[in-house]
Protein backbone atom coordinates (compact mmCIF):
# COMPACT_ATOMS: atom_id res chain seq x y z
CA UNK A 1 0.00 0.00 0.00
CA UNK A 2 1.06 3.58 -0.63
CA UNK A 3 2.74 5.33 2.28
CA UNK A 4 3.24 9.09 2.62
CA UNK A 5 5.15 10.40 5.65
CA UNK A 6 5.87 14.04 6.52
CA UNK A 7 8.50 15.32 8.93
CA UNK A 8 10.18 18.56 9.96
CA UNK A 9 7.40 20.54 11.57
CA UNK A 10 7.85 22.44 14.80
CA UNK A 11 7.80 25.77 16.59
CA UNK A 12 9.70 28.67 15.08
CA UNK A 13 9.84 32.42 15.66
CA UNK A 14 8.60 34.89 13.04
CA UNK A 15 11.28 35.40 10.43
CA UNK A 16 12.71 31.95 11.01
CA UNK A 17 12.96 28.95 8.71
CA UNK A 18 11.84 25.35 8.60
CA UNK A 19 12.30 22.58 6.07
CA UNK A 20 9.52 20.02 5.71
CA UNK A 21 10.18 16.66 4.12
CA UNK A 22 7.86 14.06 2.68
CA UNK A 23 8.85 10.50 1.85
CA UNK A 24 6.72 8.30 -0.40
CA UNK A 25 6.87 4.56 -0.84
CA UNK A 26 5.11 1.83 -2.78
CA UNK A 27 4.25 4.07 -5.72
CA UNK A 28 5.84 5.05 -9.00
CA UNK A 29 6.90 8.42 -7.67
CA UNK A 30 7.85 9.94 -11.03
CA UNK A 31 4.23 9.61 -12.22
CA UNK A 32 2.84 11.79 -9.43
CA UNK A 33 2.43 15.51 -9.01
CA UNK A 34 3.54 16.32 -5.48
CA UNK A 35 2.01 19.10 -3.41
CA UNK A 36 2.03 20.65 0.01
CA UNK A 37 -1.27 21.79 1.50
CA UNK A 38 -1.94 23.44 4.83
CA UNK A 39 -4.93 23.87 7.09
CA UNK A 40 -5.23 26.36 9.93
CA UNK A 41 -7.87 26.00 12.67
CA UNK A 42 -11.30 27.04 11.43
CA UNK A 43 -10.13 27.43 7.84
CA UNK A 44 -10.34 25.24 4.78
CA UNK A 45 -7.35 23.35 3.49
CA UNK A 46 -5.39 25.35 0.94
CA UNK A 47 -2.84 24.41 -1.67
CA UNK A 48 0.56 25.90 -0.83
CA UNK A 49 2.85 24.57 -3.55
CA UNK A 50 3.03 21.94 -6.26
CA UNK A 51 5.91 20.42 -8.15
CA UNK A 52 4.73 18.51 -11.21
CA UNK A 53 6.08 15.33 -12.76
CA UNK A 54 8.10 17.52 -15.13
CA UNK A 55 9.57 19.63 -12.33
CA UNK A 56 7.46 22.75 -12.81
CA UNK A 57 6.80 24.65 -9.58
CA UNK A 58 3.75 26.69 -8.64
CA UNK A 59 2.98 28.52 -5.41
CA UNK A 60 0.09 30.28 -3.81
CA UNK A 61 0.67 34.04 -3.82
CA UNK A 62 1.11 34.35 -0.08
CA UNK A 63 4.27 32.20 -0.05
CA UNK A 64 5.93 33.24 -3.31
CA UNK A 65 9.51 34.30 -2.71
CA UNK A 66 9.59 32.67 0.72
CA UNK A 67 8.88 28.96 0.12
CA UNK A 68 10.56 26.54 -2.26
CA UNK A 69 9.23 23.11 -3.19
CA UNK A 70 11.56 20.49 -4.64
CA UNK A 71 11.49 16.80 -5.47
CA UNK A 72 14.03 14.01 -5.70
CA UNK A 73 12.66 11.19 -7.84
CA UNK A 74 15.52 8.85 -6.96
CA UNK A 75 14.85 9.22 -3.24
CA UNK A 76 11.06 9.52 -3.68
CA UNK A 77 10.97 12.63 -1.56
CA UNK A 78 9.54 16.12 -1.77
CA UNK A 79 10.61 19.02 0.42
CA UNK A 80 9.26 22.43 1.32
CA UNK A 81 11.86 24.98 2.38
CA UNK A 82 10.07 27.73 4.30
CA UNK A 83 11.89 31.00 4.96
CA UNK A 84 10.81 34.31 6.48
CA UNK A 85 7.99 32.58 8.29
CA UNK A 86 5.00 34.57 9.48
CA UNK A 87 2.40 33.80 12.16
CA UNK A 88 -0.18 33.35 9.40
CA UNK A 89 1.85 30.39 8.14
CA UNK A 90 0.81 28.48 11.26
CA UNK A 91 -1.07 25.36 10.18
CA UNK A 92 -0.92 21.63 9.80
CA UNK A 93 0.98 20.92 6.61
CA UNK A 94 0.06 17.90 4.50
CA UNK A 95 1.92 16.17 1.70
CA UNK A 96 -0.15 15.01 -1.27
CA UNK A 97 0.62 12.75 -4.21
CA UNK A 98 -1.70 12.83 -7.23
CA UNK A 99 -1.18 10.68 -10.29
CA UNK A 100 -0.61 12.80 -13.37
CA UNK A 101 -3.12 10.81 -15.45
CA UNK A 102 -5.25 8.79 -13.06
CA UNK A 103 -6.23 11.67 -10.82
CA UNK A 104 -8.34 9.46 -8.60
CA UNK A 105 -5.05 7.96 -7.45
CA UNK A 106 -4.59 10.53 -4.72
CA UNK A 107 -2.74 9.99 -1.44
CA UNK A 108 -2.22 12.04 1.70
CA UNK A 109 0.21 12.05 4.57
CA UNK A 110 -0.77 12.40 8.20
CA UNK A 111 0.27 16.03 8.50
CA UNK A 112 2.92 17.89 10.48
CA UNK A 113 2.30 20.91 12.70
CA UNK A 114 4.05 24.20 11.95
CA UNK A 115 3.67 26.94 14.55
CA UNK A 116 5.12 30.41 13.99
CA UNK A 117 4.99 32.42 17.18
CA UNK A 118 7.11 34.71 19.32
Amino acid sequence: QVQIAESGGGLVQPGGSLRLSCAASRLTFSNYHMSWYRQAPGKERELVATVTTLGSRVYTDSVKGRFTISRDNAQKTVSLQMNSLKPEDTAVYYCNAKHSVLDNWNYWGQGTQVTVSS
